[in-house]
C-alpha cells in the first residue's frame, strides 16, 4: 500500500519491457529486461500462486507467517518467585481444577467461617441468616458472571480486577479501582492476622494474655490482639520478604487445612445427630452465664450466692429465676432448629437471653455479674458487612490467567463452580448450625459460657483441635497470600504511571522483590491491626471489595451497551441487566452495612479518579445545557486527538464516496444499506459526493445534491453526516475530501468506494480516478472497502442465510476478521455462518497452519469454519497467456488511439470542450470516442503493430496466473456464498496507464463468476486483538 517508503515506491514497479509493448514505449524502460531478471532473483521465494500480492508481502505478511508467530503467545505478569531459587523447568499449563477452582476455594473460605458464622446464625436466625449469606453470594455470583465476560474477551494478564477495569473503563477508573483493590487486600491481611491471634488467644492459649483476664474486659482482649497482631505482622512480613518460596508452598498446606476442616465440621454435624454431652451451659432464668463451673451451677451453691448476693443483698433477677444446665449441642434430631428461626438482634450492653422480653435482656441495675452481654449493636445490615469478606476471593482465578492452559474456558467454569460450591457450604452451614446448636451458645461470640471454646470446633469430628489448628494455619496462609499479592498489585499500578506519587513504589529490589511496596503494605496493615477487632475490620474491607465488584459490573454493562467491535466475550451467559443488578446490589449493601465506611471508600475512589483526570485533562464548565453539551463535545474531541485509538477501541469510522448520475442522484443506493449494516460497530458515517464544475456557478446543484444525499441516508437509516464538494477535477476533489474530512479524533478511518464498472469502455477511463483514490486512501493510512456487485447486496430490511466467506491471503491489520463480525451484528447477516479460507504455500505445513488459525480465531472469540487451500505450483496455462495477450493488445490499441487524439487535438478543440463536461464516471481528462474514421485507422495501426509481438510480458503473465488460479479456487469454494470478502491487492506503484489498466484487468479476472464481492485493504495498523 502507499504507506511504504519512497524508496519502495520508486523500485520495481517501473517495469514493462519495451520489446513486448509494440512500437510505442518510454525510453526509460529500455533496460527493463535486466531489471526484470534482478526482480525475479529478489522474489524467487514468492509462491507463483500469490505473485499478484508480491508488493504487499514486503509490509504485510502472508497468513502462514503471521499465524505461526501469533498462535503461541505469552502475556502475563510474573507471579511471586523466590529470587534465590534455581530456574524451574517450564511447568505444564494448569487446568480448571488446579488453576482456578481450588485457588478460589482457598481465597473464599476464610476466618469468618470458623469464628463468626455461628454467631451470625444465632443473632440473625435461620431465615435472616440465610438471606444474609444469599445476598452476599448473589453479589459475588453476578460479579463473577460480569468478570467471566470480561476475562473471556481476550487474554487477561495477571492483575485481576485492576487490569480488567483499567483496560475496560480507562485509566481513571482503573487507577481508582486498583487502589481500592490494593487497600482491600491489605486490610484483608490485617483481618486475617487479627483473626489468627483471636483463635490462639481465645481458644488455644488464653494464658498468654498480657493484659489480664480479657473475658472480663473487652479492652484488654483487643489490646492483646493489637500487640500480638503487630508481632505476627512483623514475622509474616519478614517471611514474605525473605521466603516467597515458602509462601507459595504454604498455600497448598493452607488449602488442605481449609478442606479438611470443613469436612470435619460436616462429619461432626451428622455424628452429633442426637447431640453430645461435651458442652453444657449455665443459664440463670433465660440469661446466659459465663465463668461458672458446672458443678457450681445451682442456685443454692455458695459460689453463685457470692456472685449475686454481695453484702447479703441478692440481685432481684437472681431471686426470681432458677439456675439450670442446658446442653449446648443438641443435634439435628432435637428440633432446636425451630428455636433458631427468628432473629435476636441486640443493642450493645444488653444481655444474651432466650426471647425478647425486656426483663430478660435489659440491664436495669447496671450490674452485669457473670452474665454475657452483647459487645456491639447488631442489625441485619451490619451482619452483611461482617460476613461479606467470607465470599470475597473470586478474582483468584483471573489472577492466574497466564498460567492456565485455556483461560477463556477455565476462568468462567472454575470461578462460578467455586462460588456455587462455597455458597452451598455457607447456606447449608446456616441451616445445620441452626438445627444443631442451642440459640444461646450460637450467640456466645467468644464461647465464654463453655470455658472459652470455639463452637464450630466442638461440633467437628473427631475433636476440636482439628478445627483449631486447621483454621489457624489456613488463616495464616490467607494472610501471607494477601501480604504477597498486595505489594505486587501496588507495583503494577505504579508502573502504569497513572498516579505519579506512586512512582517510587514501581522499583524492585536487586532480588526482584517489590520491597518498597511491601513496606507501605505493612504500614497500612498495621493501621488495620490497631483497630484490633475483626468486627470493625470486616465491614471496612467489605467496602473496598464491594467497590471493586461494583466497577467490574459497571465495566461489563458499559461494554455490553456500547457494543464496541472488540467486545466479543467467549462466555455468552451474561447480560447488561445482570451487571446493573450486581452494581445496584453492591452499592445497596455498602450503604446498608455502614454508610460512613461507604463514604470513605467512595471518597477515596472519587479523589483518585479526579486526580488522574486532572493530570490529563482541563476541566471546563459551560453555562446552560447547550453550553455544557458544546463544552463536553469540545473536551471529548480534544481528548480524542491526543493519539490514535487503542486497537480494542478501533471501529470503522466510515467515509462513503457516492457517485452521482446525470440527475445528481446517488448511482448505487445499496452502498448506503451496506454502510448501515456495518454500523453495528457504532462508528461514525460521512457520505460525500463530488461534482465537477465551478462552485460559484453550480451552487444550487450542490445544495440539491446534498439534500438528495441526505434523503437517501435517511431512507436507509444511515446515521451520520453528508456533504457535496464541487471541484474542477473529480480526482482532485476526491483526494481533498479524503485528506480533510472529519474533525480531530473523529476523522474517518475507512473509505467505501464503488467499483468502476465502465472502466473498459473507450473514453470512460474511470479506473484512473479509482486507482488515484486507492492511492490517496493508502497514503492517508486509511482502510478501503470496494464492494463489487453492490446491486446484489441485501436490503437492510431483509434477513439472509448462508455463508460469508473470507479469503485471507495477506495480513494487513485484521480488518478481514473484523468486518464479517460487524456485519453479523446486523439483523440482515445475523444468520450467516463465517468460513475462513487461506492459501498454503508449497513449503507450509497446512495441517499445522489450520490448527494455528483455529487457535487464533478462538482467542479472537470469533466462531468460523477454517479451511486451508493447498494450491499446487502448476505450469502457466495457455489460457493465461491468451488472457495476458488480450490485455496487452487492448493497451496497445488504447495507446495508439491516444496518440492519434493528440495529433488531432487542434482540429477537435470544440469537441474537447464538450468532452470536459461533467463526467462522474471518469478521471479529470476523460477521453471520448473519436470519429469513426480516426478510430478505424488507429485500430488498424494498433493491430499491425501488435502482430510483431507474440510473447506477452512475463511480469504480466505471472500476475494473470495468480488471478486466474485464485479465481478458480474461490469460485469452486465460494460460488454460492452470500458474500465473498478478500484482500484487495495493492495498486501499481508506477503511475503509468498500461500498468494501471493491467491492474484493473487483474482485479476483474480475480472476481469473475462471483456475484457479491467485498475487496478490502487495511490501513496499515492492527484493528483487532486477542487481548482484553
Amino acid at each position: 500500500m502507499q504507506s511504504n517508503s519512497a524508496k519502495d515506491d520508486s523500485d520495481e514497479m517501473e517495469i514493462i519491457p519495451s520489446e513486448h509493448n509494440g512500437t510505442v514505449h518510454d525510453t526509460k524502460n529500455e533496460d527493463s529486461g535486466d531489471i526484470h531478471r534482478a526482480e525475479e532473483n529478489q522474489k524467487s521465494n514468492i509462491d507463483p500462486n500469490l505473485y499478484l500480492y508480491d508488493d504487499d508481502l514486503e509490509t504485510r505478511p502472508h497468513i502462514s507467517t503471521f499465524i505461526s508467530s501469533i498462535a503461541n503467545y505469552e502475556n502475563t505478569i510474573p507471579a511471586a518467585t523466590d529470587p534465590d531459587a534455581k530456574p524451574a523447568a517450564p511447568s505444564a499449563r494448569m487446568g480448571t481444577l488446579i488453576g482456578v477452582f481450588l485457588p478460589c476455594i482457598q481465597n473464599i473460605f476464610g476466618v469468618i467461617l470458623f469464628i463468626r458464622l455461628t454467631w451470625v446464625v444465632g443473632t440473625a436466625g435461620a431465615v435472616c441468616g440465610f438471606l444474609i449469606v444469599l445476598t452476599c453470594c448473589c453479589v459475588t455470583m453476578l460479579t463473577a458472571i460480569s468478570m467471566s465476560a470480561i476475562a473471556t474477551n481476550g487474554v487477561v494478564p495477571a492483575g485481576g480486577s485492576y487490569f480488567m477495569i483499567s483496560r475496560s473503563l480507562g485509566p481513571e477508573f482503573g487507577g481508582a479501582v486498583g487502589m481500592l483493590f490494593y487497600t482491600g487486600t491489605t486490610l484483608a491481611a490485617a483481618m486475617y492476622i487479627v483473626g489468627a491471634v483471636e483463635i490462639v488467644l481465645t481458644y488455644m492459649a488464653p494464658w498468654a494474655s498480657i493484659f489480664g483476664d480479657f473475658t472480663k474486659d473487652a479492652d484488654a482482649m483487643y489490646n492483646n490482639f493489637r500487640v500480638y497482631g503487630t508481632l505476627l505482622l512483623i514475622v509474616m512480613g519478614l517471611i514474605v520478604f525473605v521466603g516467597v518460596k515458602f509462601v507459595n508452598k504454604f498455600a497448598t498446606v493452607a488449602l488442605a487445612c481449609v478442606i479438611l476442616s470443613i469436612i470435619a465440621v460436616y462429619v461432626g454435624i451428622f455424628d452429633n445427630m442426637h447431640g453430645n454431652e461435651k458442652l453444657y451451659m449455665c443459664v440463670l432464668g433465660k440469661r446466659l452465664l459465663k465463668d461458672i463451673p458446672l458443678d457450681n451451677c445451682t442456685k443454692e451453691d455458695s459460689f453463685m450466692r457470692d456472685i449475686y448476693c454481695p453484702g447479703g443483698k441478692c440481685d432481684e433477677y437472681f431471686l426470681a429465676n432458677n439456675v439450670t444446665k442446658v446442653k449446648g449441642i443438641k443435634g439435628l434430631a432435637s428440633g432446636v432448629f425451630y428455636d433458631n428461626i427468628w432473629p435476636s438482634f441486640l443493642e450493645k450492653g444488653q444481655f444474651i437471653a432466650y426471647g425478647k422480653n425486656a426483663i430478660d435482656i435489659e440491664n436495669t441495675n447496671g450490674q452485669s455479674y457473670n452474665q454475657i452481654m452483647a459487645d456491639i449493636t447488631t442489625s441485619f445490615t451490619l451482619l452483611i458487612g461482617i460476613f461479606f469478606p467470607s465470599v470475597t476471593g473470586i478474582m483468584a482465578g483471573s489472577n492466574r490467567s497466564g498460567d492456565l492452559a485455556d483461560a477463556q474456558k477455565s476462568i468462567p467454569i472454575g470461578t462460578i463452580c467455586a462460588i456455587l460450591t462455597t455458597s452451598t457450604v455457607y447456606l447449608s452451614s446456616v441451616m445445620f448450625f441452626a438445627g444443631t446448636v442451642d440459640n444461646l451458645l450460637l450467640r456466645d461470640k467468644f464461647g465464654q459460657s463453655i470455658g472459652g471454646k470455639l463452637v464450630v470446633a466442638n461440633i467437628a469430628w473427631p475433636n476440636q483441635w482439628v478445627i483449631l489448628i486447621g483454621s489457624f494455619l489456613s488463616t495464616l496462609g490467607a494472610g501471607l497470600q494477601s501480604l504477597t499479592g498486595a505489594p505486587r498489585l501496588l507495583q503494577a499500578i505504579a508502573r502504569d504511571e497513572i498516579i505519579p506519587f506512586l512512582a517510587p513504589f514501581a522499583k524492585s529490589s536487586s532480588r526482584g522483590e517489590p520491597t518498597r511496596a511491601l513496606l507501605l503494605t505493612i504500614v497500612i496493615c498495621q493501621c488495620g491491626i490497631l483497630l484490633g477487632n475483626v468486627d470493625l475490620l470486616a465491614p471496612l474491607l467489605s467496602m473496598f471489595f464491594l467497590m471493586c465488584y461494583g466497577f467490574v459490573n459497571l465495566a461489563c454493562a458499559v461494554q455490553t451497551l456500547l457494543r464496541t467491535p472488540n467486545w466479543r466475550p467467549r462466555f455468552k451467559f451474561y447480560h447488561w441487566s445482570l451487571s446493573l443488578i450486581g452494581l445496584t446490589l453492591c452499592i445497596s449493601v455498602m450503604i446498608m452495612t455502614s454508610w460512613y465506611f461507604a463514604l470513605i471508600a467512595m471518597g477515596m475512589a472519587i479523589i483518585i479518579y479526579k486526580y488522574i483526570e486532572y493530570r490529563g485533562a482541563e476541566k471546563e464548565w459551560g453555562d446552560g445545557i447547550r453550553g455544557m453539551a458544546l463544552t463536553a463535545a469540545r473536551y471529548s474531541l480534544l481528548r480524542l486527538e491526543e493519539g490514535p485509538p487503542h486497537t480494542k477501541n478501533w471501529r470503522p469510522q466510515i467515509l462513503v464516496l457516492s457517485k452521482l448520475n446525470d440527475n445528481l442522484l446517488p448511482k448505487y443506493r445499496k452502498i448506503f444499506s451496506f454502510a448501515t449494516q456495518l454500523k453495528a460497530g457504532k462508528g461514525l458515517t460521512i457520505c460525500v459526493s463530488v461534482i465537477k464544475g465551478d462552485h460559484t456557478k453550480i451552487t444550487n446543484k450542490a445544495v440539491d445534491a446534498k439534500s438528495t444525499l441526505r434523503k437517501y441516508m435517511t431512507d436507509e437509516k444511515v446515521k451520520g453526516f453528508c456533504d457535496v464538494l464541487v471541484s474542477q477535477q473529480i480526482g482532485e476533489g476526491l483526494s481533498s475530501v479524503i485528506q480533510t474530512i472529519g474533525l480531530g479524533g473523529m476523522k474517518p478511518n475507512t473509505v467505501i468506494i464503488g467499483w468502476p464498472y465502465s472502466w473498459r469502455q473507450e473514453g470512460r477511463n474511470s479506473w484512473k480516478t479509482f486507482i488515484q483514490t486507492v492511492r490517496t486512501v493508502a497514503a492517508c493510512h486509511m482502510a478501503l472497502m470496494v464492494p463489487k456487485g453492490i446491486n446484489f447486496y441485501p436490503e437492510s430490511s431483509h434477513k439472509i442465510g448462508g455463508n460469508i466467506d473470507i479469503w485471507w491471503i495477506v495480513h494487513d491489520g485484521g480488518l478481514l476478521m473484523l468486518l464479517p463480525f460487524l456485519l453479523k451484528q446486523h439483523r440482515t447477516w445475523r444468520n450467516c455462518k463465517l468460513r475462513i479460507f487461506t492459501v498454503a504455500q508449497i513449503e507450509d505445513n497446512s495441517i499445522q497452519m489450520k490448527k494455528d488459525l483455529k487457535t487464533f480465531l478462538y482467542h479472537l472469540r470469533i466462531e468460523a469454519d477454517v479451511e486451508v487451500v493447498e494450491m499446487n505450483n502448476s505450469d502457466i496455462s495457455a489460457y493465461t497467456y491468451e488472457r495476458t495477450l488480450m490485455m496487452e493488445q487492448r493497451n496497445q490499441m488504447l495507446r495508439a488511439l491516444g496518440l492519434n487524439k493528440k495529433e488531432n487535438s487542434k482540429v477537435d478543440s470544440q469537441n474537447d470542450e464538450k468532452r470536459n463536461s461533467i463526467d462522474l464516471d471518469g478521471p479529470e481528462n476523460a477521453d471520448t470516442p473519436e470519429t469513426t474514421s480516426n478510430k478505424d485507422e488507429s485500430t488498424e495501426k494498433a493491430d499491425g503493430d501488435f502482430k510483431s509481438s507474440v510473447k506477452p510480458d512475463e511480469f504480466n503473465v505471472r500476475r494473470m496466473h495468480t488471478a486466474i488460479k485464485l479465481n478458480e479456487v474461490i469460485v469452486e469454494k465460494s460460488q454460492d456464498a452470500q458474500l465473498v470478502i478478500m484482500n484487495l491487492p495493492g495498486p501499481p506503484r508506477e503511475v503509468r496507464a498500461e500498468r494501471e489498466s493491467n491492474y484493473m484487468e487483474f482485479l476483474e479476472v480475480l472476481t469473475e463468476g462471483l456475484e457479491k464481492v467485498l475487496m478490502v485493504r487495511g490501513g496499515g495498523r492492527e484493528v483487532i486483538t486477542i487481548y482484553s
